[in-house]
């Protein structure tokens, strides 16, 4: 057999005693070769038989050859980190030697060990490797705003520096606290929480793994100082239980201009979720009155709250379905629907009802059926109609350039009344 052996940062002396009695009786350990000065002395400190062969498995080809050449009666012992069938090298293993030579062991994996630190329950984090990849996985991880995220990193190609960097330009660093792990198991790990601004320790061990928490972002000292338009998406509440679910800021701003907000008169944010485009715009236009609508129970607190820490004053906030909760409202001069799914057609039927001379309609789809669906009703209501796809990009750090990993492509459905 070929003993697969997962450790933590402290092997071999961390190991449970039958393990460590699988090392002193093989005739070959393959181990990475930071484990080899360990090894060789723990081999002479326990009084064992003269160590055995050692070889690496940084160079994994090479190793994998020598591995399936040897012969079946030669006990084997291989060590890697963690699990080894999880982002380690069992999979290889398994693709060049037969499974029934192959008896797996596994160690509590960096991940479990990591969240042990802290103690936080992990059941719902989400995890990403980023080992030998690009970084468009973490990119696409964020958007969906995970309330955990486990990050396992490429120190070769910048490792916390890198995720640091990917979370600033999705604009997320107020959103998350960010831990940095290294070398868990090890007698000298160390676990510390970073601020968004804090440098990074100046020798970071290579051994090391990042957790994204989410976390309430802290209220802006002074609404008045945030930038007029495009606030960064992380700035923003969420509901615990959708986080992500909001308009992107590049989205955001596009609607924004497609609404041509008037300096007075009446807003509609329906299917509004966390208030982001309807509260830019009163930031924008302070004397607009703006009414949100949003049929998810709790939303109208948490809108309420997104609009203090913006410093505008919403008309007022509804929790409802429309088109039945649009009865209590004033005529709008402009209106952005969101949400809506299958009774979108409704919604904006009973829109089209109640929209005043001169008024704008604005809906952001993410399919070409909604869009066939919803544009004949405002051609028939006599509407001007334009249509428009964006895509956006935002940069990611790869090696020593810059990618740029896509957000999702929005249809813009716009009506302007005459």
């Amino acid at each position: 057999m070929i003993e697969v052996i997962g450790t933590d940062a402290g092997a071999p002396d961390t190991l449970p005693p039958m393990q460590q009695r699988a090392l002193r009786q093989a005739a070959v350990v393959a181990a990475p070769r930071r484990l080899h000065p360990a090894l060789q002395h723990w081999a002479g400190r326990t009084g064992g038989d003269a160590c055995p062969a050692l070889w690496a498995t940084d160079q994994l080809e090479p190793l994998l050859d020598h591995l399936a050449a040897l012969p079946h009666d030669r006990p084997v012992v291989v060590l890697a980190s963690g699990d080894p069938l999880w982002f380690g090298i069992g999979r290889q293993l398994l693709q060049r030697i037969e499974p029934a030579r192959l008896r797996f062991h596994p160690a509590p994996s960096s991940l479990q060990l990591a969240f042990a630190r802290i103690g936080r329950p992990w059941q719902d984090a989400a995890w990403v490797s980023l080992h030998g990849r690009d970084p468009e996985p973490l990119a696409a991880a964020l958007q969906k705003r995970p309330p955990a995220l486990a990050v396992l990193t490429d120190p070769g190609r910048g490792g916390a520096e890198e995720v640091r960097r990917l979370l600033a330009a999705s604009g997320l660093e107020a959103a998350y606290g960010f831990w940095l792990c290294e070398r868990l198991g090890h007698p000298e790990e160390r676990v510390q929480r970073l601020a968004p601004q804090a440098p990074l320790p100046a020798a970071v061990d290579p051994l090391h793994l990042v957790l994204l928490l989410a976390e309430p972002p802290a209220a802006p000292a002074d609404p008045a100082a945030l930038p007029l338009l495009g606030l960064e998406d992380g700035l923003f509440l969420q509901h615990p239980d959708r986080p992500g679910l909001m308009t992107k800021r590049e989205v955001r701003i596009q609607l924004l201009a497609d609404l041509e907000l008037p300096e007075r008169g009446v807003l509609w944010d329906l299917g509004a979720g966390v208030g982001s485009v309807g509260l830019e715009a009163l930031r924008l236009r302070p004397a607009l009155l703006g009414w949100f609508l949003e049929q998810r129970g709790g939303s109208a607190a948490l809108i309420a709250a997104n609009a203090e820490r913006l410093g505008v004053r919403p008309a007022g906030i509804r929790e409802g379905r429309a088109p039945e909760a649009l009865e209590a409202l004033p005529d709008p001069d402009r209106v952005l629907i969101g949400g809506g799914g299958r009774g979108r057609a409704a919604v904006l039927a009973a829109v089209l009802r109640r929209l005043r001379p001169g008024g704008v309609v604005v809906i952001p789809l993410a399919t070409l059926e909604a869009l066939a669906e919803l544009r004949p009703l405002l051609e028939q209501a006599g509407c001007r109609v334009a249509v428009a796809q964006h895509q956006a990009w935002r940069g990611a750090p790869l090696a020593d350039g810059t990618r740029l990993a896509p957000l999702n492509p929005v249809l813009v459905l716009r009506g302007a009344r005459g």
